[in-house]
């Protein structure tokens, strides 16, 4: 089993007054050349965008974006003529394919919205461009793993072109759950959002990232109340 573990203070920061981003990888302005992608994760931005602000329209393509609001709302408009509001307790996926334009937008005036954006890879080019978003608040389960996204249109959650599968789960203090890899030779991604975990011995706290593979499966006990994503990618993009 091989590993890698990025504690949250070491994460890039940017600060643009009406946007706060960290971000996992290289993103934008801040290079590590040690931390460009976990696999197909390629981008793991953890935002706050002001009251009425957001991202204005921009190009992206052949990548997998994934947004997870964490809290307040988000209002979606693309060039594929998708107005959408994204919150929390739901999963917004959109392929760029041959190209799309898109802005984010925080749609309350009295709030700040938080909420992860995130690249995977795609594993075809050029697709038509699509787009989706779902609630996952009937498939929550208490101190357990639940399936957000996956490669199977006809699966739990969302899907996208790569044969990635993500997990939410909250756990109480002193509850478990072994999580057992989809497909052999992917790599999991763990990304605490609130808590404190223990992963086989290697302790995370509230937003540090730990990266495994080489592995099949792996437990997570929660030594606090504790709320984590797991995201399994090929460790090939």
């Amino acid at each position: 089993m091989k590993t890698v573990l990025h504690k949250a203070a070491s994460r890039g920061h940017a600060d643009h007054g009406w946007l706060e981003s960290y971000h996992t990888f290289s993103f934008a302005d801040y290079y590590n050349p040690q931390r460009i992608h976990f696999g197909a994760l390629r981008v793991l931005n953890d935002d706050r965008v002001s009251a009425g602000m957001g991202f204005g329209k921009h190009p992206h393509d052949n990548m997998e974006i994934i947004s997870i609001p964490l809290s307040g709302e988000l209002e979606h408009k693309d060039s594929m003529g998708n107005v959408a509001v994204i919150k929390e307790g739901e999963v917004q996926v959109m392929s760029a394919g041959s190209g799309v334009y898109h802005s984010e937008f925080n749609k309350r005036q009295d709030s700040d919205a938080r909420f992860l954006q995130i690249w995977v890879f795609s594993n075809k080019k050029d697709v038509t461009p699509r787009y989706d978003q779902l609630s996952i608040r009937d498939v929550e389960k208490e101190n357990a793993f639940y399936q957000i996204l996956s490669p199977d249109q006809n699966d739990q959650g969302v899907w996208i072109y790569q044969d990635a599968w993500f997990h939410l789960g909250k756990f109480e203090a002193g509850k478990s759950d072994t999580y057992t890899w989809k497909k052999e030779g992917n790599g999991l991604y763990i990304f605490v959002l609130e808590g404190q975990a223990d992963v086989d011995g290697q302790l995370l706290d509230k937003r540090d990232g730990y990266g495994i593979w080489e592995t099949d499966k792996v437990t997570i006990k929660a030594t606090q109340d504790a709320k984590l994503l797991l995201m399994e990618v090929p460790m090939t993009n």
